[in-house]
């Protein structure tokens, strides 16, 4: 049996869009790729609301980098780690842009890396907000700003993965937003992005 960590925010919990519950787990993207995987244990460790590395003075524990070494320690030993944060880090409150979010993503990455070598870790771009995200009936703690921010990741991410040797996937070449509320994968959404991770697990010799 093979352990592979998820560890994300509320696309990874698996919120439903435009609402505040959860899809089963047979729909969320981790439990379709356990399905698609022999001898595979898919590690859920989604929140929602959770950064890189911003603190939300609202919710406590949403830090990712801080929260990632008890969680390690948990689960160890792992044979791989998916790692897809960043959405949350483009609220305003936070006032990060693309560079910083690289910078956090990282600290969270040095987490991994005292449990796993570069090769076996995944780090994933989310998808992009979508355009009106921001408006009242959506989700407000974001803005304009934000949109172009998630935007800017994928390049980012990718840079990061070479550098440190990690494999690297963009979420937003399969998936997008849901309309509901521009933020979350639909059902469709978590079936895509699933068979591209798994793809890329093949690849990297996980699965």
């Amino acid at each position: 049996m093979k352990f592979i960590l998820a560890y994300g925010d509320s696309n990874t919990w698996g919120l439903i869009p435009g609402t505040s519950a959860r899809f089963p787990w047979e729909i969320r993207w981790t439990g379709v790729l356990q399905k698609q995987c022999e001898n595979v244990q898919v590690i859920e460790e989604g929140l929602c609301g959770r950064t890189t590395a911003f603190e939300d003075a609202l919710r406590p524990g949403r830090k990712g980098c801080a929260s990632l070494p008890p969680i390690l320690e948990t689960h160890a030993p792992l044979d791989a780690a998916i790692l897809m944060l960043g959405t949350n880090d483009c609220k305003p409150v936070y006032g990060a842009g693309a560079y910083a979010i690289g910078k956090g993503i990282g600290l969270c990455l040095d987490e991994l890396e005292k449990y796993l070598p570069a090769q076996r870790i995944l780090l994933v771009s989310p998808i992009e907000l979508g355009e009106n995200v921001w408006k009242p009936e959506k989700d407000p703690e974001f803005c304009r700003n934000s949109v172009a921010v998630s935007r800017e990741l994928k390049e980012v991410y990718r840079r990061i993965a070479a550098d440190r040797g990690a494999a690297f996937l963009a979420a937003s070449d399969f998936a997008a937003a849901d309309d509901a509320d521009n933020e979350h994968l639909n059902r469709e959404g978590h079936a895509a992005f699933a068979a591209a991770v798994r793809k890329k697990l093949k690849e990297m010799g996980v699965v």
